[in-house]
């Protein structure tokens, strides 16, 4: 597994992470079993950086079952605190975290999303508070734009921002990326495979449980979740000329700019963390990357 710094002074960590919202039940229930396999088997291949949060139902709880037995050593740790960010929101937070991922700290803590209702300076405080007593080796931040990382950044330096960015979410591009980029902040993307539309696994005609959070997304509902798997369509032929998957091809495309960190795909089985493996020493020529840019010129019309 190829590695890349977290910052300008972090540490080194893999470019492929597992996303622990799945195996929460975020996406759908999941065997106990299939949920340790995973985050075990992640951490067997590379994919030593795992993330989840507060928010993200009983997945801290899963992670800490599935670090025992030396596991916890092997792997770079990183939570969030979710909703409501006050001090004492935080530092309850963080308390109750630990106590589930069953740890006496994380390697990274991060503020899950702006909320203006609880002022920065406030959160950021908090948060340098909790690296100074040791209870997280590094903070950060996840979804902040630029103008929102200046500002809390400028209360307390951290090291990762993790915005939603894959091939049909690119608003971070515009100016998020270059932001980060002169910080020196470490970009981790979540949602690299656009919560399903780019694995080339579904029919416009599906229909998930109601269990599962695409059940209720507009995106993943008739003409617009059409639309959405003909260009992911257009892509696969992309990926076939490679002899890869679409799935590789979607985490590749992410890791050609050099600010992103690693990229956090969540997994369902040790299977999947096989496949998201094989796109770490995937590389485009110049002429693949110009096709799948014409290609996802056909996503931007869509949301317009």
């Amino acid at each position: 597994m190829n590695h890349r710094q977290l910052g300008k002074d972090g540490p080194d960590v893999p470019v492929i992470g597992l996303g622990a919202w799945p195996i929460g039940g975020g996406m759908g229930d999941l065997d106990h079993s299939d949920c340790i396999a995973t985050v075990r088997a992640a951490i067997d291949s590379g994919m030593t950086l795992l993330d989840t949060a507060q928010a993200y139902r009983t997945s801290e709880a899963t992670l800490g079952r599935a670090l025992k037995d030396g596991y916890r050593e092997r792997c770079f740790l990183a939570t969030k605190v979710s909703r409501q960010y006050s001090r004492k929101d935080i530092e309850h937070a963080i308390e109750n975290s630990l106590r589930a991922l069953d740890v006496d700290c994380v390697d990274l803590y991060q503020i899950h999303s702006w909320n203006p209702q609880y002022p920065i300076e406030e959160s950021m405080e908090t948060m340098a508070r909790l690296q100074e007593q040791g209870k997280t080796r590094f903070i950060g931040v996840s979804n902040f734009n630029a103008a929102q990382m200046q500002q809390a950044y400028d209360m307390a330096p951290f090291h990762a921002n993790q915005p939603r960015y894959n091939m049909f979410d690119r608003a971070i591009e515009a100016e998020d990326m270059g932001f980060c980029k002169r910080t020196g902040i470490g970009i981790l993307a979540h949602s690299p495979l656009g919560k399903g539309l780019l694995t080339g696994k579904y029919a416009p005609d599906h229909v998930f449980p109601e269990d599962d959070e695409r059940a209720r997304s507009p995106r993943f509902q008739g003409e617009l979740f059409a639309r959405y798997l003909a260009v992911a369509d257009q892509l696969q032929s992309v990926a076939a000329e490679k002899n890869i998957t679409l799935v590789q091809l979607a985490i590749a495309w992410l890791l050609r700019r050099e600010e992103v960190t690693c990229v956090l795909v969540g997994a369902k089985n040790p299977d999947q963390v096989k496949e998201h493996v094989g796109a770490a020493e995937v590389e485009f020529a110049d002429g693949e990357l110009e096709r799948i840019e014409n290609i996802l010129q056909e996503a931007e019309s869509i949301r317009r």
